[in-house]
């Protein structure tokens, strides 16, 4: 019975043929038509490279991508301090009074619509006068990722076994040197992981950093949708590309430093 259950049969292969195809046939055709030498997008007309090197002559789209890259890194590199320091409390810390409430706030965004978040940062940054632009999308940034990373860092503390940092501890380290010599590069590749996670998340947001951003700091999602509004240009398919592309990447560094986590999780897991 087990192994007949376990078959694919022809009904399973179909529906993971039409999800797969439903999910990466969109991606598939955006990327071949990138290479298309015909200024119609609907309209083949050959291969050519023309569409990518206009890309890098267009300056507001360099600069837009620049300021995503900026954005991505500093809100991914504070929301990996910061989740990762959540992560430790929870996961180390004792049942301080709050900790539901500090559980439930921390990771709110994570169900939280996104306009709904975007709108009540704006409300914010209104109401104490603060000039919108790079900061202000890093802060929502930080903001939206932070629960992610800790999500990662927390199930990462929960494998590996406390008498290490008990041993530590022992032998003269205090808490502070015991999670920076102990803990801190046993979690190392789940850190990594998270920052990986935030950073493709800020890079892809559009709705959140529509609300917090300001003159002068549209990232590259937003200059997207704004030239996709007249029209698209085969220009849009070669930086679509280029992001699926670079995305890709942090993927599989991410999968990979997940992956070694989990081993370096299991090997100090107790027995």
């Amino acid at each position: 019975m087990t192994r007949g259950a376990n078959r694919l049969s022809p009904f399973n292969i179909t529906a993971l043929a039409l999800g797969l195809a439903f999910l990466y046939l969109p991606i598939v055709i955006l990327i071949i038509f990138s290479f298309n030498a015909s200024r119609l997008v609907t309209v083949w007309g050959g291969w050519s490279l023309q569409w990518y090197a206009e890309f890098f002559r267009d300056q507001a789209m360099l600069d837009a991508a620049w300021m995503s890259l900026r954005v991505g890194a500093t809100a991914a590199t504070l929301a990996t301090i910061l989740g990762t320091l959540a992560a430790v409390a929870l996961s180390r810390g004792a049942d301080f009074r709050g900790r539901t409430l500090f559980s439930g706030m921390l990771y709110a965004p994570l169900v939280m619509p996104e306009v709904i978040t975007g709108l009540s940062l704006l409300l914010l940054f209104v109401a104490i006068n603060a000039e919108r632009g790079f900061w202000t999308i890093v802060i929502a940034h930080t903001t939206l990722t932070m629960c992610f990373v800790s999500v990662v860092v927390q199930a990462r503390l929960g494998a590996i076994d406390r008498n290490l940092e008990e041993a530590a501890m022992d032998l003269g380290c205090d808490p502070v040197c015991a999670f920076l010599s102990v803990t801190l590069p046993l979690i190392l590749p789940s850190v990594i992981a998270g920052w990986m996670l935030a950073f493709t998340l800020s890079l892809d947001d559009l709705v959140i950093a529509s609300f917090t951003t300001g003159p002068g700091s549209a990232t590259l999602p937003i200059r997207i949708y704004s030239e996709v509004r007249l029209g698209v240009k085969p220009e849009i398919n070669a930086i679509c590309t280029l992001v699926v592309a670079l995305i890709a990447v942090v993927i599989v560094i991410a999968s990979l430093a997940s992956k070694i986590s989990d081993a370096r999780g299991k090997s100090a897991a107790p027995l």
